[in-house]
């Protein structure tokens, strides 16, 4: 019903920045809730933030917030993650997702997410 599409990963440094993209397509009109997920090897997925249609409200985690940023252009179905000062925490497979369902604040990382992309590869070497 609805496909995710990331692309944009790839290997930095230390303090460099880099733009993640997610494209959704098939029934966009089901997608309210995009967000984005990390999980980096031998440890747990981890919320790293979300984008509400409704309000275009957004949420972020202490661990990423004042260094991401995500946005939204409607018209391209597409959600973007800007991520500054990256980190070599950083570093691990972000997951773009959407929900039919909208929220805002801290209930996001609990939302019922539905669809999935495949991940990108992020690696950020000290």
């Amino acid at each position: 019903q609805v496909q995710l599409v990331e692309s944009g990963g790839g290997l930095v440094q230390a303090g460099d920045s880099l733009r993640l993209s997610c494209a959704a397509s098939g029934r966009t009109d089901l997608v309210y809730a995009m967000a984005w997920f990390r999980q980096a090897p031998g440890k747990e997925r981890e919320f790293v933030t979300v984008h509400s249609r409704r309000d275009s409200s957004t949420y972020y985690p202490d661990s990423v917030k004042g260094r991401f940023t995500i946005t939204r252009d409607n018209a391209k179905n597409t959600v973007y993650l800007q991520m500054d000062s990256l980190k070599p925490e950083d570093t691990a497979v972000y997951y773009c997702a959407a929900s039919p369902q909208d929220c805002r604040g801290s209930v996001c990382p609990y939302l019922i997410y539905d669809y999935w992309g495949q991940g990108t590869q992020v690696t950020v070497s000290s």
